[in-house]
């Protein structure tokens, strides 16, 4: 859960999307949740929003929004100037002051004067009498003509920033968020990505373009089944899962039979890594009319349904063994997990958290409750909570490695905001146990290795990381964190670039590799290679969480290549060619 970030004082937290690391073990809270952690948790009160949303937009009217140069000079003039171009500044002035005292039609009256007096040859100055009208208009929440004025004074200045940041507020509050994006991202370019304000408009159209997009691609999405090594690390996650503790190589291997069918079938097919046969298999018990194992086949489907994103389906059966009160309770108790974490998907924390508390009360000494909804604790920044949940998970099981090092870097973290230096040299030592006592789980190395990494200990970190491939040599996320390193470590690039790529090689289905790839792409000023990058990734994204972070990674690309081809600009460098 830690972040293993890209060192970003040359980098804008936009402009390159900030990588954030995942841990290799994922707990299902935690899978669903990675690209969304920051807003669970939060009230969400839509008309407050919307008002807030509104206010930050339009402005404030004061000197700041229009252009007042000349003002003193020119203003201060007792008659009309005879010269076209003075007239057109002395009713430039005219109107600022109009401006000024929120006399907007006024204002706008003498707007137009100037831009009808003003010689067309003068083309900056008319742009700056257009782009004031503009903001007249915007007092008035006359978004049309904003949107006019501000392409006219454009035409006449494309490089003109105070017209691209009007157009862009303009269209973003008449729902053209596509042409809101790029004026943003133009902004920006020209400013070289230091204003704030420019910033927070861009990631907040690009969020809601990014959820449009998902929305349209999650309703023709094709299922993808992952890796056999991410479903590997998924079921790790999990010490008291009924149907994989029932499971043994040699036992179901041996029993291999050409007519074997319905969840003796899928148990077989779970063995030999045959996933694809899993819903059918489990589908024939379940209609079966004996069906003696109805209740695994539906959990072990609906999991399944899960890993593919296909969640209504998983919903539909999870909660048929949820509501029996006569299934196995620790089938209840996984299937309640499981339906949690799709709650989190949803962003329903409460929904999610009733589940929990739930499967709590069915079986109280299930050490996955606690350490799954630690994890879910922990991303909602619910620190005490998630500690507790750990402490808990351990207690129950303290031979369950994954919960073990989780718990030692929910005190790490826990340390760190404290500032309890004390519990932190304690807390370093406890990871140092758990990799002593549980050498062949990856997932102690790799957040130890993080703790590390956020402690600037570059070289130690390297060796657990080295240390978990060589426990998971398959573990494709393993080299894409050991790509990370090299760019928080050394800024070296190609070296991570080579690393992630092996990772793709290993895994054609290692969405974080995508992802972590088309960013660094992206500050390489290689857009269309990063479109590509994110183009891949999409598919595989299993929610619309997901998927809208991953488009709005995309979007944010094609803007800023769209931009700079017209501008110019190279994105690379900031520089004008």
């Amino acid at each position: 859960m830690a972040s293993s970030g890209v060192s970003t004082s040359s980098w804008s937290k936009w402009q390159i999307a900030l990588v954030v690391g995942a841990p290799v073990a994922l707990g299902i809270g935690y899978w669903y949740l990675k690209q969304n952690a920051s807003s669970i948790g939060q009230n969400n009160d839509s008309s407050s929003s919307s008002k807030s949303k509104q206010s930050s937009l339009l402005g404030t009217g004061d000197q700041t929004s229009i252009d007042t140069e000349g003002l003193d000079s020119v203003n201060s003039a007792k008659t009309l100037p005879e010269n076209p171009l003075e007239r057109a500044l002395y009713h430039k002035d005219a109107g600022n002051q109009h401006f000024k005292a929120g006399k907007y039609d006024e204002a706008i009256k003498c707007y137009n004067e100037a831009i009808s007096v003003c010689p067309t040859d003068k083309r900056t100055d008319l742009a700056t009498f257009y782009q004031n009208r503009a903001a007249a208009y915007e007092q008035l929440k006359l978004y049309k003509e904003v949107r006019e004025d501000c392409t006219r004074a454009l035409d006449l200045n494309p490089k003109y920033v105070k017209a691209l940041q009007r157009r862009a507020k303009a269209c973003e509050l008449t729902h053209d968020l596509q042409q809101s994006l790029e004026d943003v991202t133009a902004a920006c370019i020209l400013e070289g990505f230091q204003n704030q304000s420019n910033l927070l408009t861009a990631d907040r159209v690009l969020k809601e373009l990014g959820r449009q997009h998902a929305k349209e691609a999650m309703a023709s999405r094709k299922a993808i089944m992952p890796s056999k090594q991410f479903i590997k690390t998924f079921f790790s996650s999990f010490i008291e899962d009924p149907i994989k503790n029932s499971m043994s190589d040699k036992n179901e291997s041996d029993s291999a039979e050409a007519d074997i069918r319905g969840f003796a079938r899928a148990k077989q097919a779970f063995v030999v890594q045959d996933y694809d046969d899993i819903i059918p298999a489990c589908t024939d018990e379940i209609n079966s009319e004996s069906a003696e194992y109805k209740n695994e086949a539906l959990v072990l489907r609906g999991t399944f349904h899960l890993l593919l994103g296909q969640h209504d389906a998983a919903f539909k059966d999870f909660e048929a063994v949820i509501n029996n009160p006569d299934a196995n309770v620790k089938l209840r108790v996984n299937a309640l997990i499981k339906r949690a974490s799709l709650h989190m998907q949803l962003e329903q924390p409460v929904k999610s958290l009733e589940d929990f508390n739930l499967a709590a009360q069915l079986d109280p000494n299930n050490s996955d409750v606690y350490h799954h909804r630690g994890q879910v604790h922990l991303l909602m920044e619910k620190m005490n909570e998630a500690m507790d949940d750990f402490n808990k998970a351990v207690t129950l099981n303290p031979n369950f490695p994954i919960a073990y090092v989780q718990k030692c870097y929910t005190d790490y973290r826990h340390a760190f905001q404290t500032r309890n230096m004390e519990k932190m040299e304690e807390v370093m030592n406890e990871f140092r146990r758990a990799v002593e006592r549980f050498p062949t789980c990856s997932e102690c190395h790799t957040l130890f290795a993080q703790v590390l990494s956020d402690q600037q200990d570059y070289e130690r970190a390297d060796q657990y990381y080295r240390k978990a491939i060589e426990v998971e040599p398959e573990n494709a996320t393993l080299y894409v964190h050991r790509g990370l390193l090299q760019l928080q470590s050394t800024g070296d690039i190609n070296k991570a670039i080579e690393l992630i790529s092996k990772a793709l090689k290993m895994d054609d289905r290692c969405e974080f590799a995508y992802e972590t790839l088309g960013t660094i792409e992206v500050q390489r000023g290689n857009l269309k290679r990063a479109v590509e990058l994110f183009d891949k990734a999409i598919p595989l994204a299993k929610t619309e969480i997901e998927m809208s972070h991953l488009f709005s990674l995309r979007d944010a690309a094609i803007a800023q290549a769209t931009v700079a081809e017209r501008m110019g600009i190279s994105i690379a460098s900031g520089n004008q060619n």
